[in-house]
């Protein structure tokens, strides 16, 4: 590996001009290509197998001409202080808000609330309008929704309050455009101070632009959603830059120990470039395994990511080095930069460019803090270990408490319409008729289909925790009928929960007794559905990227109680984050600090996210770390004494690239957004964990105590693996193959 890596990096540096030139096109030719694709729709989320699923299936196929994901809206009007909504002057004022919306673009059926039953509430002060769209949310255009706005201001003019919430009212995602640019100026700003060079810190920067740019538009012309692309972004971005920073770190290092800037390059892409690899990999498996949820729309998301990560690796191997060959001395530290160029050099006589590598100089000031840190773990091992596994182990404590869910409007902040809507629909109906719940009943089996969707509503209505139920409203063939539930607490309950299990155990009897067949569905059951599934899905998931990444890592460092390590740090520091989410978004500490208006369950899909994410930068990590400890150690070094020239030359750059990473993380944290502000929180809490507590403490501190055992395998396995050479170790053998070519000829 090791050796193909370093002719690769040294044809990247020669062939510079081409190689840049061929990586401009592809950039220009997947932007033109993602210019001319039509606009993707946007995917519809389905989960197949579960209940809600068939359930919006068989209505598809019984109530044909509907559109179960056209946007919707739900206009609230509440009464001033005192008065009934339906008084004269407050009635009149309420049918010409449903008078206008009727008249406005892209508008199906406004349900006017007087003509509807229960759309008033009992004591007379509240009322709602329900507006049904001809398009999905995502196709809705502004004359559309600015109808609706001005309708309700009119509404408020005439004295009334009135919020509005639904799918047509959706607050826009926030994934994109500043929090992009902050994570990229705070980025810039890490590298610089890493590297003490413009150009090192822009490298890292440009290349990552170039991959994701790549990756992204290759997502978009082949007709992928725009959705897709979001953890493509994130992803690309953050291994792009921490792949860059490696081996421009490697560069630095072996012109230091005086290599020619071309055997520099190549030295630096066959052996930072190796575990670039297999960090690579890891991050793949990471993201495919997403298909083991069963989601559609999840496993389309790891697939692209998956494809923009390996772009990514390969900009890291071959665009990396050739840009290296255009700034071969600007890279370097400034005092290597302030030495005269000219003169000769060692390892075969290379002198390309005309300029000499820096000498190594005597340092006289103190070691770096990650050489004192390391040795002080090196000392005190136990102890160090100890310790840090009962930190996380304590801050790991919340996630017994974990609950998932998916927030709606209650989550939002009090200042928009779609909380206040929310609230006051609460207020005036009960908490449950947020969440309704729509149950199916399909009597095509069944003798009396009446008798059955009546026989249906009574076994609803006398079901605890229930409030009310709605007459069944049967298709044109007569055989199929829906049934709206109001349960008696709000849509992310756990009680509401225990209520969607109850009905669904109900079904069962109504089958025996009539021979229809009942499904329940709905925003509230589909979320249920949702934290089921990734409940269930949650011990696969993390059987199969952590078995294997670590047979990867197995064949990486040629050892079975290092990739153990590396396994179970993981664990620790996902455990750590689900903690500190349940804490903070659960429970409520810090709550007012992050802005969090309501406390409730944690987004289904992030355990899934987080794990897959965290995953791949946490093997990063350990790769990084780690191959230049095993590299000391193959090289003569005793374990502790590796440990420590392992952080001599990683822990700097390991500390940046977890520093940039936590910067763009935490950006989604001043996010409106309740689940962007969580994935802030929770991704920036993970990677804290993992860097800093698990891989910079945990792993010197277990190595110590292994000691040779730690890089030790057994022999009939150690025949079995195939020898990759992650550290490097046939680039110091002398070989034909490997001599110095001759310069190329310029024309």
């Amino acid at each position: 590996m090791a050796t193909f890596l370093h002719r690769l990096g040294r044809l990247s540096f020669r062939r510079r001009r081409l190689v840049a030139l061929l990586w401009a096109v592809a950039l220009a030719v997947c932007a033109l290509a993602a210019a001319k694709a039509p606009t993707a729709p946007e995917d519809a989320f389905s989960m197949p197998g579960t209940e809600s699923q068939k359930a919006f299936d068989l209505l598809d196929r019984r109530f044909p001409g509907g559109n179960a994901d056209a946007a919707d809206a739900r206009i609230v009007f509440v009464a001033p202080e005192g008065q009934k909504i339906t008084a004269g002057p407050n009635r009149a004022a309420v049918k010409r808000v449903v008078a206008d919306v009727a008249d406005g673009p892209q508008v199906r059926t406004v349900l006017d609330p007087f003509a509807l039953a229960g759309a008033v509430s009992e004591n007379g002060t509240t009322a709602y309008a329900t507006v049904a769209f001809t398009a999905v949310p995502a196709e809705l255009t502004d004359a559309a929704t600015d109808a609706l706005r001005d309708a309700a201001e009119a509404g408020q003019r005439a004295g009334l309050t009135v919020e509005m919430g639904g799918t047509a009212l959706a607050p826009e995602s926030e994934l994109g455009g500043a929090t992009e640019v902050i994570g990229l100026v705070a980025a810039a700003v890490v590298l610089l101070v890493t590297f003490g060079s413009l150009v090192a810190a822009g490298l890292p920067l440009l290349t990552a632009v170039v991959g994701v740019g790549i990756g992204a538009a290759s997502i978009v012309a082949v007709g992928m959603s725009t959705t897709t692309v979001t953890l493509a972004l994130m992803l690309g971005i953050a291994v792009g830059i921490d792949y860059a920073l490696f081996i421009v770190s490697r560069y630095r290092t072996e012109r230091a120990e005086g290599h020619t800037a071309e055997e520099a390059a190549a030295r630096a892409t066959g052996t930072a470039g190796s575990a670039v690899v297999f960090a690579g990999l890891t991050v793949v498996i990471a993201l495919a395994g997403l298909s083991v949820v069963g989601i559609p729309i999840l496993t389309k998301m790891g697939v692209a990511a998956a494809s923009t990560v390996v772009v990514a690796v390969l900009v890291a191997l071959t665009l990396l080095p050739a840009l290296l060959g255009f700034f071969p001395r600007a890279v370097l530290p400034r005092a290597a930069r302030k030495e005269r160029p000219g003169g000769g050099e060692h390892h075969g006589g290379e002198h390309h460019g005309g300029e000499r590598p820096s000498r190594k100089r005597p340092r006289a000031d103190r070691p770096a803090l990650g050489v004192r840190w390391a040795r002080a773990v090196v000392r005190r091992p136990l102890a160090v270990l100890v310790l840090a596994v009962l930190g996380l182990g304590l801050i790991s404590l919340p996630a017994l408490d974990l609950r998932l869910g998916m927030p709606g409007d209650e989550a939002q902040p009090t200042s928009t319409t779609q909380r206040r809507a929310y609230d006051a629909l609460a207020d005036g109906f009960g908490p449950g008729f947020n969440g309704p719940l729509t149950v199916v009943v399909d009597a095509k089996g069944a003798a009396d289909p009446k008798a059955a969707a009546d026989r249906a509503g009574k076994r609803l209505a006398a079901t605890g925790g229930v409030t009310a139920v709605t007459p069944a409203a049967f298709n044109e063939a007569g055989d199929t009928a829906v049934l709206t539930v109001v349960p008696a607490t709000g849509p992310s309950s756990g009680a509401t929960a225990e209520l969607v299990h109850d009905i669904r155990g109900t079904a069962r009897g109504l089958a025996a007794d009539t021979g229809a067949t009942m499904l329940v569905t709905g925003t509230t059951a589909v979320n249920i559905d949702l934290a089921q599934k990734v409940n269930e899905s949650l011990p696969a998931y993390l059987a199969l990227v952590v078995g294997l990444a670590f047979l990867l890592l197995m064949l990486v460092f040629r050892s079975l109680l290092v990739p153990l390590k590396a396994a179970l740090g993981f664990l620790l520091s996902v455990a750590a984050a689900f903690g500190t989410i349940v804490a903070t978004f659960q429970w409520g500490w810090f709550a007012d600090v992050l802005g969090i208006e309501q406390t409730g369950p944690v987004v289904s899909l992030m355990p899934i996210f987080l794990i897959g994410v965290v995953f791949g930068l946490a093997m990063d990590y350990e790769v990084f770390l780690v191959t230049r400890m095993r590299e000391a150690y193959v090289h003569g070094e005793r374990p502790g004494a590796a440990v420590v020239t392992g952080f001599r030359h990683s822990a700097r750059v390991v500390g940046a690239a977890a520093v940039i990473m936590i910067a763009v993380f935490a950006g989604f944290v001043g996010m409106t957004d309740p689940m962007i502000k969580m994935v802030g929180v929770g991704l920036a809490a993970a990677v804290f964990f993992d860097a800093f507590v698990v891989r910079m403490t945990l792993v010197p501190a277990v190595l110590a105590l292994l000691g040779d055992r730690a890089w030790s395998l057994p022999g009939w396995l150690a025949r079995v693996l195939p020898e990759v050479d992650v550290e490097g170790e046939a680039l110091n053998r002398p070989a034909p193959e490997r001599q110095p070519a001759p310069e190329p000829v310029r024309v």
